[in-house]
């Protein structure tokens, strides 16, 4: 007989989830339902962009719009961790969250462009309020840093992100595709929505941490706080009825701002906590390295989450989507990264244990060079099939699934090493900020192939590819070859 999930604890009688606390189990299957959703909608919304019975956009507009949307789910990361230690407390943030996500995906499910972009502004500004508190309350169920559970419980949380990242593109890009693209994000939302109810359900069994306010904000910063924030929101909204009203509106008047935003809010705020003079030397030296990491990793990040657009769309209308004869759709391309990932990422923590038993495990910037380098060589791989298209021939699927899996190697190589010397070098003063400087890399990654996109390069000619491939090569080689100062201004840091 197949063992529960939910067991009982030997020391105390009371259930657990695969030997740790029961909350998990809530967190675990909220995150699931939440990244279905999230992946599901991602992989049919460059499809959706450029399909006829779309919106029949050209593919350098979709590209935009797409690296656009991600860069504000992560770029709204910190503000959403933000309402959650000062504003709401972590759990009333969450259900929040999933309530404006599904909101979000509902609305995309309406036939109306209009009503697509507001869609598409909701689940980024959902997917923001939750990323960030849901991974708190996963910390709160533990007994602090040093709880010997710990590490084995974010490991299964983030094997959840990856079981529904991996069933949404089967699931809801089947849907979308080869049923009604609005069904499809109509699916979203019941994932979503199942997400919620699962949360809502299973409440009482989370740390009651997550309930607390951890710095509310005082009476005088909340009114200054709502103030600053209607002036900014009407200034916005008397700009862009000036725009319709005078008939000069168009997409990149909203595209645009929110590409250079974020490319500028991310220097804005390394900026303000390099030259914060309450740093120790110590500090302000690790922040001085940290900065190679963040460049190296928004240059990653430009060229991997190319892979549900530039690549995507370069299936759709040039590679041969079948396998022994059988076609699948499109968006199946987005279930390779998450399967490779529960498949591999394993295998990596158990060669980096064994490596570092020898005393030769890799260091932090030998790891990083490495993953650059590896996303340089998936896109050197991607001049194949582009040469093939080329010659007017349909490319083999294999090879972007060969691009998926080099792509997946070097995340597995870069991501988990950036989360942890983003920890390991964040100033005291700034340690619970820091994860959302992590992120604001992937937003300065995506608006750069925004506003590439938005300038009219072609994204999927092979001059382009082979200059990025280049640049992330280049770039690897160069954290390689500086290791030396990199590794003196890191500290006690490797």
């Amino acid at each position: 007989m197949a063992s529960s999930l939910t067991k009982d604890s030997p020391s105390s009688g009371e259930k657990t989830f695969f030997g740790h606390p029961r909350g998990l189990a809530t967190l675990f299957m909220t995150e699931m339902w939440e990244r279905f959703s999230y992946y599901g909608m991602r992989a049919l919304l460059p499809l959706y962009l450029i399909a006829p019975g779309g919106l029949d956009m050209d593919a350098g507009t979709a590209t935009a719009i797409y690296s656009v949307y991600l860069s504000l789910v992560y770029l709204l990361a910190m503000p959403g961790g933000w309402f959650g230690d000062r504003v709401w407390g972590p759990r009333k943030t969450v259900a929040i969250a999933g309530g404006v996500i599904m909101l979000g995906h509902l609305t995309l499910a309406l036939p109306s462009e209009g009503t697509f972009f507001a869609g598409l502004g909701l689940v980024a500004i959902g997917s923001g309020l939750l990323k960030s508190n849901i991974s708190t309350m996963v910390g709160h169920l533990y007994d602090g840093p040093e709880d010997p559970r710990r590490d084995g419980g974010f490991t299964i949380f983030y094997m959840g992100i990856n079981m529904g990242a991996f069933a949404a593109p089967l699931v809801i890009g089947t849907v979308g595709e080869n049923v009604n693209w609005h069904l499809g994000f109509a699916l979203a939302a019941l994932g979503m929505g199942l997400g919620v109810v699962q949360f809502l359900m299973g409440t009482r069994h989370l740390n009651e941490r997550s309930l607390v306010v951890p710095k509310p904000l005082s009476k005088d910063e909340r009114a200054a706080t709502l103030r600053k924030s209607m002036i900014w929101l009407g200034v916005a909204a008397v700009f862009y009825i000036g725009t319709v009203v005078t008939g000069v509106y168009t997409l990149n008047w909203l595209l645009v701002p929110i590409t250079i935003a974020g490319l500028v809010i991310p220097v804005m705020v390394l900026t303000r906590i390099k030259r914060d003079k309450e740093l120790s030397a110590s500090e302000q030296s690790k922040m001085t390295g940290y900065i190679w990491f963040f460049v190296a990793a928004a240059i990653f990040w430009m060229i991997y989450d190319q892979g549900g657009s530039t690549l995507s769309i370069f299936a759709e209308s040039s590679a041969e989507n079948s396998v022994f004869g059988w076609d699948f759709p499109v968006s199946w391309y987005q279930s390779v990264n998450p399967v490779l990932i529960m498949a591999l990422a394993p295998v990596f923590a158990a060669f980096w244990l064994a490596l570092n038993r020898r005393g030769k495990e890799p260091s932090t910037i030998v790891k990083f060079s490495s993953g650059l380098v590896l996303v340089g060589a998936s896109f050197f791989v991607f001049l194949m099939p582009l040469t093939i298209a080329g010659d007017g021939h349909k490319a083999a699927a294999m090879w972007l699934v060969a691009i998926y899996f080099i792509q997946t190697v070097a995340e597995l190589t870069l991501s988990p090493v950036g989360l942890s010397v983003t920890t390991k070098m964040a100033p005291e003063k700034y340690a619970s900020q820091m994860m959302g400087v992590w992120f604001l890399a992937v937003t300065a990654g995506d608006c750069t192939t925004g506003l590439l996109s938005l300038a009219g390069v072609e994204l999927n000619g092979t001059g382009v590819v082979a200059l990025e491939a280049t640049l992330a090569v280049a770039a690897g080689i160069a954290i390689f070859m500086y290791r030396g100062k990199v590794k003196q201004l890191m500290g006690e840091v490797r």
